[in-house]
């Protein structure tokens, strides 16, 4: 991949579906990945990799066991390794994630909106 503008409203007209990351972008071994999300996902960690969640639209709730962090677009979170988490979103929101290639968006918890092939657009 060379250097090229990566437009995110471009990027976000071209997903249809909630709860499914798509790469945008690649930078040294991790992956870019912006998704629309809505209402609760579920309670997982990820024993080795970070995440950062960047809100682009609507609004974030970063449920955490022992208190909840509320983010508007513009704004993002730090979820360090093996802490467990919850995302719950308002209808409309999403969310630009900054991970590493190996982090699978359910964690240690596979289900139904585990996705194991992440799509590039």
């Amino acid at each position: 991949m060379g250097m090229e503008r990566v437009a995110l409203q471009e990027k976000l007209a071209a997903i249809h579906e909630t709860w499914k990351p798509h790469v945008i972008a690649e930078l040294n071994g991790q992956l870019v990945k912006l998704v629309k999300i809505e209402g609760e996902f579920v309670w997982h960690h990820h024993d080795d990799e970070d995440e950062l969640f960047l809100v682009v639209e609507g609004r974030l709730r970063m449920e955490l066991r022992d208190r909840t962090v509320e983010l508007a677009p513009g704004e993002l979170i730090v979820v360090p390794r093996g802490v467990e988490h919850r995302p719950v979103a308002d209808p409309g929101t999403s969310i630009l994630l900054f991970e590493p290639a190996s982090t699978l968006n359910t964690g240690n918890v596979r289900n139904e909106r585990t996705v194991e092939i992440l799509k590039r657009i």
